[in-house]
């Protein structure tokens, strides 16, 4: 199996910064994109921001110029560094990978158990 954990969650003052790690372990073979969505209470589970094994990264609009993602790929790590955190950011934060194991002759997502940013106006 593959198991995805975040840390680094919390409560922050509006125009703080925290940073989101999430390690993924296994039997892993190999992974490809590594990423961050959000899901706010009512809402749909979105793409925060999302890099690949190369280093390529896209964002969704709403947080250009304000999240950076980062990865170690030699520890299967992902990092979302947020900084002048606002109060619509406040979320559930998924991290999630697309992985292959050694038993598997393909890649899947895999997902994990969310770590709550809140953000206080």
């Amino acid at each position: 199996q593959v198991q995805l954990v975040e840390s680094g969650g919390g409560l922050v003052q509006a125009g703080g910064s925290l940073r989101l790690s999430c390690a993924a372990s296994g039997t892993i073979f190999s992974i490809n994109a590594m990423g961050w969505y959000r899901q706010a209470p009512g809402k749909q589970r979105e793409l925060v921001a999302r890099i690949t094994s190369g280093g390529s990264t896209n964002y969704a609009d709403s947080v250009k110029g304000q999240f950076t993602i980062s990865r170690e790929n030699a520890e299967n790590t992902v990092y979302l560094q947020m900084n002048s955190l606002k109060h619509e950011d406040t979320a559930v934060y998924y991290c999630s990978c697309s992985a292959k194991r050694y038993s598997s002759s393909w890649y899947r997502d895999y997902w994990g158990q969310g770590t709550q940013v809140t953000v206080s106006s």
